[in-house]
């Protein structure tokens, strides 16, 4: 089961495989002609429309939520529709809360797209209603793309998650933030070796350490303005306290005890949008009820009791940091 569930290096450390849909969207102008300095350059493309693309999205799981609060930030919510699947043990998969273009769970989805398709099904998915393809699976992409595609659909189209001028910073944090922390958290949980748990939990509370002192500060993780690099933090953040902590192994620290960390999970999951992006208590029955081999019981712990909505006390890092603003 676990050997389904985490694939694993001879070492026992998690491997995490790639997605497979890689494709973009661009806004109409850009159509005519293409970037070619894409990662994908074979990609196909996709133009920008209102109404035209879904995500479909867990509750449960960081890389949708990434999604989510990208969309939240951006005032996409009207341009770009989301439909919402659950685990289900019995049915091996994600299932939709409601049949969605004619399917009962993920993997029908996928082999609708692509009848042959044998690979993982995972969320998030960025969905074209119109050619009922998936356009994108890929976490990273996907919300590079809601950055930057649907601006003239946007409320807050001003608002640039990945500015040019902070783009290498960005990117570095990323790559930081994901092997250590993002992946870094499942490579805890899901280690069948104990040299492989403690070299990522090594990791994992080394990067802790730094970004909590980086946070002293400075706002955000570039600086006092909102980036791509705070949208990937936030949803591992989100769970640390609640599921990682306990469920994972990651138990040296919690977030809370965190004196620049804990304020700044608050100042992100205050700003406009964002707190409804995130559903703990179906955070919480995804992971403890679901992975039966970390939790063989599936009972789902009542704590620890948090309260996101508390004054931050980071407004005085910076009084021009850029705070979208919803009308």
């Amino acid at each position: 089961m676990m050997s389904q569930m985490a694939p694993r290096s001879k070492a026992g450390e998690y491997l995490r495989p790639e997605s497979q849909f890689r494709n973009l969207v661009l806004q109409s102008e850009t159509l005519v002609n293409p970037s070619t300095d894409s990662a994908n350059s074979s990609a196909e493309v996709y133009p920008a429309a209102a109404g035209r693309y879904r995500l479909v999205v867990g509750w449960g799981c960081p890389w949708a939520h990434r999604t989510l609060v990208t969309r939240a930030l951006k005032g996409l919510e009207d341009a770009i529709s989301v439909t919402f699947v659950a685990p289900s043990p019995e049915a091996g998969g994600w299932i939709f809360e409601q049949p969605e273009e004619g399917c009962q769970s993920l993997r029908d989805l996928y082999q609708l797209a692509q009848p042959d398709y044998t690979g993982r099904c995972t969320v998030p998915v960025l969905w074209d209603t119109q050619q009922q393809q998936i356009v994108n699976n890929e976490s990273a992409e996907i919300i590079v793309i809601l950055n930057e595609a649907f601006n003239q659909f946007a409320k807050q189209p001003e608002l640039d998650l990945y500015p040019e001028d902070k783009r290498e910073e960005i990117n570095n944090w990323n790559e930081k933030i994901y092997h250590a922390l993002n992946n870094g958290v499942y490579r805890c949980g899901f280690a069948q070796s104990q040299s492989a748990y403690e070299t990522a939990c090594n990791q994992l509370f080394q990067t802790l350490d730094e970004i909590d002192t980086v946070l002293e500060h400075q706002r955000y993780l570039c600086g006092n303005t909102v980036t791509l690099a705070d949208v990937r933090l936030f949803p591992t953040l989100f769970r640390f306290d609640s599921v990682y902590y306990s469920l994972f192994k990651c138990n040296r620290r919690r977030i809370q005890d965190y004196p620049n960390l804990s304020g700044y999970l608050r100042d992100l999951y205050q700003l406009p949008g964002v707190a409804a992006t995130c559903n703990l208590a179906a955070v919480k029955r995804d992971y403890y009820g679901n992975l039966f081999p970390l939790n063989p019981g599936g009972i789902i712990p009542l704590g620890p009791d948090l309260n996101l909505s508390e004054p931050h006390g980071r407004d005085s890092l910076h009084q021009s940091a850029q705070i979208p603003v919803l009308e």
